[in-house]
């Protein structure tokens, strides 16, 4: 149960993965550009799972009480999903903003 949410979240990371390898088609493809999209995927990848799994491990589940478990357990899987979520987004941002600069044509 613990990398549950990063499951579910998987396909759409996946989507993000992919446009972010495969946009802008303005910026030069070289080795050098390859390589740094190669590391910023994995690094992406690398902070989603980690983020998920300490936000598993903070999430307060809630005390059984006399009627069973109370509602406030599916904390536990949706926090691990925006943390994990965030971090990925962040970290391809990051990577977009860096790229961007050091990959743009450069004005005459």
């Amino acid at each position: 149960m613990r990398y549950l949410a990063i499951l579910l979240l998987a396909p759409w990371l996946l989507i993000l993965g992919w446009a972010f390898w495969a946009y802008p088609k303005s910026l030069p493809r070289t080795r050098l550009r390859r390589w740094f999209d190669v590391a910023a995927l994995l690094l992406a990848a690398f902070a989603a799972v980690e983020c998920a799994g300490s936000a598993f491990d903070t999430a307060a589940v809630p005390a059984v009480g006399q009627y069973g478990p109370s509602s406030g357990a599916i904390w536990q899987q949706v926090l691990p999903a925006l943390y994990g979520y965030g971090a990925c987004v962040v970290v391809l941002v990051l990577a977009l903003i860096v790229r961007q600069l050091v990959w743009r044509p450069q004005a005459r």
